[in-house]
């Protein structure tokens, strides 16, 4: 059994937290926090296929230009190839899933 408690813990940008809840090669499940005015380089995977899935608060999420406010309990898939940006533009922290298939590591190009 797993849960954010036992998960393998990481930090990421500048304040945000991931746990990691299944790590394999064809499936990766993370937990993530982001406080309020944090985001994520805009990035795409050429493989991974992603679904966020805000757990708390509001995530915004820029895909290929269009910018998505996501609520508690409202996900957006992102295919592979697809440049994307998570951000937190609210003024309290959103925590989400992202679930990736296959993982992510090694399968992502930032864009500056």
């Amino acid at each position: 059994m797993v849960s954010k408690e036992n998960a393998e813990h990481y930090f990421w940008g500048s304040q945000c937290d991931g746990w990691t809840l299944l790590q394999r090669q064809d499936l990766s499940i993370i937990h993530e926090r982001m406080p309020a005015g944090t985001a994520e380089i805009r990035h795409y995977h050429a493989q991974s296929r992603q679904f966020f899935f805000v757990l708390r608060g509001t995530l915004c999420m820029e895909l290929e230009g269009e910018r998505h406010l996501l609520n508690a309990h409202e996900g957006l898939e992102i295919p592979p190839e697809a440049k994307h940006q998570a951000r937190n533009d609210s003024d309290s922290d959103v925590e989400f899933l992202v679930i990736s298939h296959p993982t992510t590591r090694g399968d992502r190009t930032d864009l500056l």
